[in-house]
């Protein structure tokens, strides 16, 4: 029998509610998505189409209104915010278009930032270690003392992607990651995520305008009038 999907939504559907007490606006109205462990997915669509608010459904930073959002097996839709905080921390990889890096902390303090709260230590690599090995893979290993505002942008962005790593995530999310970046970084970064993703045997899921980065994954997907459908460049 072979395993089920590392990720799957069925009919998740999502609103938000509208000026003047109107019936709710529909965002997501019944999207189905099967994701196997260490699978690398595009979302596309356009601005306004709900990218990000499935993202961040996906993420567990927001809820669906209704439908199933499984994690290797495990419905999230039925757990309570501290069971959902460590599945965030120790399941799922965030990565957004802004970094959101710590201006007072170093490179190294940055990425470390998401163990300390991780609980008893599981992992065979010690953070540390494996923070400077990842840095050191992003071609970082010099910056590990300069604070954020020292950083071009594409390092920054490459800092916020070791961060997602270090915990050793099964599934990494990136909204928009490269929307900026310059064309040069943005495609030193799409580069990278990809070669991590094989690497470290992530399952990938990048919401993202850019072709450039689309056509690198497996499969590319768009959000069309609520739910999703297979995209014109699917492989």
């Amino acid at each position: 029998m072979s395993p089920g999907p590392l990720l799957e939504l069925a009919a998740v559907t999502k609103g938000y509610a509208a000026a003047g007490g109107t019936a709710p606006l529909p965002v997501l109205r019944g999207v189905d998505l099967r994701l196997a462990s260490g699978e690398a997915v595009a979302i596309v669509g356009p601005s306004g189409s709900g990218k990000s608010t499935l993202l961040n459904i996906i993420g567990t930073l927001d809820r669906p209104d209704s439908g199933r959002v499984a994690l290797n097996g495990t419905d999230l839709t039925t757990l309570g915010e501290p069971d959902l905080a460590r599945v965030r921390s120790r399941e799922i990889g965030l990565v957004f278009q802004l970094h959101h890096l710590l201006p007072q902390c170093t490179v190294l303090e940055n990425v470390l930032v998401p163990t300390l709260a991780d609980g008893p230590d599981r992992r065979a690599e010690a953070p540390a270690d494996r923070a400077r090995r990842l840095l050191q893979r992003v071609g970082l290993s010099d910056r590990l003392s300069h604070r954020p505002g020292q950083l071009s942008g594409g390092e920054r962005q490459r800092v916020a992607v070791v961060r997602a790593l270090i915990n050793e995530p099964k599934l990494l999310l990136a909204d928009e990651p490269t929307g900026a970046l310059d064309r040069a970084a943005a495609d030193n970064l799409a580069e990278l995520l990809t070669e991590i993703h094989g690497e470290e045997g992530v399952a990938l899921l990048v919401i993202t305008h850019a072709p450039h980065l689309a056509e690198r994954m497996g499969r590319v997907l768009e959000l069309r009038d609520g739910v999703l459908v297979a995209g014109d460049d699917t492989k």
